[in-house]
């Protein structure tokens, strides 16, 4: 899925605003996200209408869910590091008012290769504003909060996946796929122009205390390059994480034209059905996190194994599933398999961060924002599209969850490195090197 792993530098203040402010912009930050969400995902659905009117093919129509993928992993990094610079609300309005007027333009396009521009400056838009706006909730909300806060923010992503999709077939059905984009991107549009009245430019915090703050501002660019692949641990699970939303991009953004095609439901149909699937993905995100922590409490490294253990059970489960004919039973197969396939992406960041050095952990967790989009959600799409076009879709499923089966293989392969790149942490925070671990987290 487009969905990122957000991060920032945080401060023990306790912010100089008061309770209501900060749920109102909390508020609008979140409904700002659905509709980042909406605007990106609500093509899925409306496949095969642009399939019918324009004669499409598979490749073409997951090349425009694919370029919103691409373009925001390509540029996640700059427009963040810009957005810290020029000041994140204005750089949160200009976003939200970038990606709805495009989405409008989606509906109005008259030709494929028009269509493929207007989802283009779509990512270009939503590229840095989960970064923007988590930095802007973590400056009005007192650290004892940030990560409650932090996860129903981008908790948002999934709510909004799915609302795509149903609310998408049901306009769709009822008024065209035009009105679909127009009055998810207006929608948009109206959030972009309230932001700025609402919601004031944060205050520079004051320069934090610890010795690994005061350092993390000062580390050279050269220096955070060179420690963001210095652990293999992190480097092959940024790779895992990829390859795992290489499966779940494509399933999620083809599911609806699979419904529609072999299931027989009209779009608005195969759009409901497809968000359940997506829903058991966000509950395997939730879940898989959780039972890691419970199954693994000495052995850190051992995390990995049951990462490996859940991207495997995806890829089995999902291939068995396609290779069944369309039914109840094959329908249950994939939802399970959903489950497992969204398991492993939430503990990739505790993983990553665990073996790198505290001082760059909002740059890590970027790093694997820009693994799941250019490795995963882009080439998922597009990919499947082309296999498809070249056999069929059904053919084209049970084919690319092999990607998970590549994935399990990152995870476990990422264990034989965990012990020496943990202690390689460990002894720097002890000779002064780093901040203290506990002190980080």
């Amino acid at each position: 899925m487009g969905m990122h792993f957000g991060g920032a530098t945080t401060t023990a203040h306790h912010p100089a605003v008061s309770r209501t402010y900060a749920w109102i912009v909390f508020a609008l930050i979140f409904c700002l996200m659905l509709s980042d969400y909406l605007s990106r995902q609500v093509i899925n659905v409306l496949f095969p209408f642009l399939k019918a009117e324009w004669a499409l093919s598979d490749t073409q129509l997951g090349s425009l869910v694919s370029v919103v993928a691409l373009t925001v992993g390509i540029l996640t990094f700059p427009i963040s590091l810009a957005a810290d610079r020029w000041g994140r609300v204005r750089s949160v309005t200009a976003m939200a008012l970038l990606w709805g007027l495009a989405t409008v333009a989606c509906g109005l396009a008259g030709s494929f290769m028009s269509l493929f521009l207007a989802r283009m400056l779509v990512g270009l838009g939503e590229a840095g504003y989960s970064s923007a706006g988590g930095a802007i909730l973590l400056s009005v909300f007192p650290q004892r909060l940030h990560a409650t806060v932090m996860g129903a923010f981008l908790a948002a992503a999934l709510f909004g996946s799915v609302l795509g999709v149903v609310l998408g077939g049901a306009i769709a059905a009822h008024l065209g796929w035009r009105m679909a984009f127009i009055i998810v991107g207006a929608g948009g549009l109206v959030l972009a122009i309230i932001f700025p009245m609402v919601v004031r430019e944060p205050a520079k915090a004051a320069a934090p205390s610890s010795p690994g703050a005061q350092a993390d501002s000062r580390m050279p660019l050269k220096t955070v390059f060179r420690e963001l692949f210095a652990a293999r641990t992190a480097v092959f699970s940024y790779l895992g994480s990829g390859f795992q939303m290489f499966t779940l991009g494509a399933v999620m953004a083809w599911m609806p034209s699979y419904l529609n095609r072999y299931y027989g439901m009209t779009p608005n149909e195969a759009g409901i059905k497809a968000s359940v699937l997506v829903l058991m993905a966000g509950v395997g995100m939730v879940l898989g996190g959780i039972v890691v922590d419970r199954l693994v409490k000495r052995e850190r490294k051992n995390v990995l194994l049951v990462m490996a253990s859940y991207a495997f059970g995806a890829c089995a489960l999902m291939v068995s599933a396609f290779i069944l004919p369309p039914g109840t039973a094959q329908f249950s197969l994939i939802a399970m398999a959903m489950v497992l396939a969204g398991a492993p992406i939430g503990p990739v960041g505790a993983v990553a961060t665990g073996v790198s050095d505290p001082r760059i952990h909002a740059t890590v967790l970027a790093t694997g924002t820009i693994a799941n989009n250019i490795l995963g959600l882009a080439p998922g799409p597009f990919v499947t599209g082309l296999i498809a076009d070249r056999a069929n879709l059904q053919v084209a499923l049970e084919i690319i969850p092999l990607a998970s089966l590549i994935a399990a293989l990152c995870f476990a392969y990422a264990r034989r490195y965990y012990d020496a790149d943990a202690r390689r942490i460990a002894g720097a925070a002890r000779t002064g090197e780093v901040a203290d671990l506990s002190k980080a987290a």
